[in-house]
């Protein structure tokens, strides 16, 4: 069985780690960072976690990237497999679907260690999106 490395982080706080499979959640997921009751929170507190994890296609993510790693796994040397999970601040999304994974994979029998690398930065303060409406002549 390989041994599994899952590192959580923020694109916002830099480059993402080195790692086999690299998990981008910033546009396609629910940021709760949006919610001012949950944007001081962390992916460790109940309500971000069921934020998140009631996004719709977060399940099928975790069920995907479970079946890529029992995949690389059974490669004839693969010993040693590592997981990005990204978020905007590495804060919310990134960690739940990092620990979530870890679980399932535990659960598998693989050895897993988690790594956040940015849970406890500050929280990103983002500009509101602005939309303009051009028109090329």
């Amino acid at each position: 069985m390989a041994t599994v490395e899952i590192v959580s982080f923020g694109f916002l706080h830099g480059e993402a780690p080195q790692a086999d499979v690299v998990l981008d959640l910033r546009r396609a997921f629910r940021d709760p960072h949006v919610d001012p009751q949950m944007r001081q929170l962390t992916g460790h507190d109940r309500l971000v976690q069921r934020a998140v994890l009631r996004t719709r296609g977060i399940r099928q993510l975790l069920a995907a990237t479970t079946q890529q790693v029992q995949a690389y796994a059974s490669g004839p040397s693969v010993d040693r497999i590592v997981i990005s999970s990204g978020c905007a601040g590495g804060r919310h999304r990134s960690v739940v679907v990092a620990d979530q994974l870890a679980r399932r994979l535990r659960r598998r029998g693989h050895t897993v260690t988690v790594t956040h690398r940015d849970i406890r930065r500050p929280v990103v303060q983002r500009q509101p999106a602005i939309h303009t409406n051009s028109r090329s002549s």
